[in-house]
């Protein structure tokens, strides 16, 4: 009998985004030694260039820098350039400016470094409804999911600064916490002041004005002085979210003195102190199973590849094959690649739909037809606007180290440079019907359309936009699905969302609501048009007025950026992939921790539910854990009554 390989760790951990950086970092704390693997590098430490380089000056603004997301996201240093199809339909497909022939799809922004999309995203933190965690409580039976369990998670993690007289009432009577904000987790949460954003304080109160008037015309009236006593537009109160209240809104960010800190920040820090070892540059490329005695498969390990840029999703990658290494875990492997990457590790070691393993050429160790199917995203489009005249706050910038506002930022944390772009939102429903809010209105300083190679560098060159951005929550489409374009674990997978009709949106239900949000931010832009402040709508123009000729622009133009439920937590006859604790159904030690565990899309911005589940993972896996490590004390304590010798043969 072969000597069995000694583990390198308890726990493997593939991915250092917002749940895997999250679960890594929590397992450390709690005395488990976790390996943590990360196909990227640092994004503090390398400009893109040269991946062989190192440099102190060119990358490390896009990453702190809240307002540079944009630039982050494209930066060739940490960018994985996926190309995605919204449809399968090409002639449908083509009709969307932001296409890209020579690479068949749409440009989506992820992120191969160390801290995954938290290194890139807008910062924005806004938390899911309440129906999003009943609903998987209610399908899976299993009570820990319900809303008002789930929301000690976020308590736990938030370490909140945008609420300075609840905390300080917290301080001194933390029995007292009405809005159920976090004041001592790892994650800090900020708000830039809109009027270092706008630099027009008069221009801010005719957006709000317009804001509130929009609402009285819409027929949602709210009641301003309370949301305003209580929630202080805050969209995180746990009394607003307990009563999915509509209104305006400020978007908190994930910043630590108005500068972007993520998972990268997390387990850095964890790493110095606990038993967590970061291997960057490590590319995994399979699962390491074995059969295991109860007839399920096994994960002890897992094979990656040491090199720099060696997934094809850089540009450019470096061309070599890398080093293959495994690594051996005593307890669990926990796959946190992301909406793509995760379901495409699962297929490439045999996990996954019988029939497309086959074609690829993969032994099937698990059927599991799930996998990589029920993709789903937002849908987003933006109003965008011409300003009468350049922002005042905007005059000079260059959106780099060179300009006054960056020099503002450097020096004292404040100014535009502390935002992410975002001036104010509006939380609403697009119809009466829905049961909780969908739509996510926002105003940007800045001309956005959505993602295409090269779109972060219009920032820098139209400062006189303003762009109200419509992002439709709680999607309807299931449609979506990841599959292999080779079982060469270099090659990025496909990724087709099938939106709207073509996938399982068959009443247009997600379509008319984005249409809603078109008219609606309408609503608002006029009272600017009256003003004399917007000289004009370019986006989608005046042309476009009928509500066929905005499902029309919508169809066409729509985008996306929150994918995830490629592996949903559901019933394996059900299309599901997970138990409700996180494990690949027909496996032990395997289990997924990232946006693929959602059976359905929640909230309205995705990043807050993913760092929950990240905690929550955390502290299934350890009572687990200290639950078989009792189990072994107390067998080790009936060998020793009772004599090994009448143990032999358990």
């Amino acid at each position: 009998m072969a000597a069995k390989r000694q583990a390198d760790c308890e726990y493997i951990v593939v991915g250092s985004g917002a749940g895997g950086g999250t679960v890594a970092a929590r397992l450390a704390e709690a005395g488990h030694s976790v390996i943590l693997l990360e196909a990227g590098g640092d994004p503090r430490s390398l400009d893109g260039s040269d991946p062989n380089e190192p440099s102190a000056n060119s990358l490390p603004q896009d990453y702190d820098v809240p307002v540079f997301h944009g630039l982050a996201s494209e930066n060739t240093g940490m960018s994985w350039r996926f190309f995605v199809r919204h449809y399968a339909d090409l002639a449908q497909q083509e009709l969307d400016s932001k296409f890209v022939p020579q690479k068949d799809g749409v440009f989506y922004p992820r992120a191969g470094t160390l801290g995954g999309c938290t290194s890139h995203n807008a910062q924005i933190m806004v938390y899911p409804a309440n129906e999003d965690w009943d609903r998987i409580a209610q399908a899976t039976g299993d009570g820990s999911w319900r809303a008002s369990n789930m929301r000690k998670y976020f308590e736990l993690l938030e370490n909140c600064n945008h609420r300075p007289v609840d905390r300080r009432i917290a301080r001194f009577l933390p029995f007292i916490n009405l809005s159920r904000h976090g004041w001592k987790g790892w994650l800090q949460t900020e708000k830039a002041i809109p009027q270092q954003a706008l630099g027009d304080a008069d221009l801010l109160v005719t957006l709000a004005n317009s804001a509130f008037k929009a609402f009285e015309e819409s027929g949602n009236p709210i009641d301003q002085l309370r949301d305003l006593v209580e929630s202080q537009l805050d969209p995180n109160d746990w009394r607003q979210v307990k009563r999915n209240a509509e209104g305006i809104r400020y978007t908190p960010l994930m910043t630590r003195n108005h500068q972007r800190a993520g998972t990268r920040e997390r387990v850095l820090e964890a790493s110095k102190s606990y038993p967590l070892r970061i291997k960057t540059d490590a590319l995994a490329t399979e699962v390491i199973l074995e059969d295991a005695e109860d007839g399920l498969m096994r994960a002890v390990g897992v094979k990656y590849l040491q090199g720099a840029r060696l997934y094809r999703a850089f540009e450019p990658p470096s061309g070599a094959p890398g080093e293959p290494m495994e690594l051996y875990a005593s307890r669990e492997v926990i796959l946190s690649g992301g909406a793509f990457n995760t379901p495409q590790l699962l297929m490439l070691s045999g996990i996954g739909p019988e029939a497309h393993l086959k074609e690829m050429g993969i032994p099937v160790r698990v059927a599991l037809e799930g996998v990589g199917k029920n993709l789903q995203d937002r849908y987003e489009v933006g109003v965008v606007n011409r300003m009468s005249k350049q922002w005042e706050v905007l005059n000079g910038a260059k959106f780099d180290t060179t300009d006054h506002q960056y020099a503002e930022w450097a020096k004292n944390r404040s100014g535009v440079y502390t935002t992410n772009g975002t001036v104010l939102g509006v939380i609403r429903r697009s119809s009466k019907q829905q049961p909780v809010p969908d739509l996510l209105c926002f105003a940007l300083l800045g001309f956005f359309r959505g993602y295409w190679p090269g779109y972060s560098a219009e920032f820098a060159k139209k400062l006189n936009y303003l762009t109200w951005a419509v992002l439709k929550g709680h999607t309807v489409n299931r449609g979506g699905e990841v599959t292999l374009r080779s079982k060469n674990p270099l090659d990025m997978p496909n990724v087709n969302f099938h939106y709207f009709e073509e996938g399982t949106d068959r009443n247009n239900e997600d379509l008319d609501a984005a249409v809603d949000g078109v008219k609606f931010v309408r609503t608002m832009t006029r009272e600017l048009i009256k003003a004399g402040l917007i000289a004009a709508e370019e986006i989608p123009g005046e042309a476009v007025r009928t509500d066929d000729q905005i499902r029309e622009f919508v169809r066409d133009n729509a985008w996306g950026h929150h994918a995830s439920c490629t592996c949903p937590i559901g019933p394996k006859e059900q299309g599901g992939v997970l138990t409700s604790e996180f494990k690949v159904h027909g496996t032990a030690g395997l289990r997924v921790v990232d946006a693929c565990v959602f059976p359905r899309i929640p909230g309205l911005f995705i990043l807050t539910s993913v760092y929950m589940i990240g905690e929550k993972a955390a502290e299934v896996i350890h009572r687990q854990a200290a639950m078989e490590s009792a189990s072994m004390l107390g067998t080790l304590g009936l060998k020793a009554r009772y004599g090994l010798k009448d143990m032999l043969g358990w």
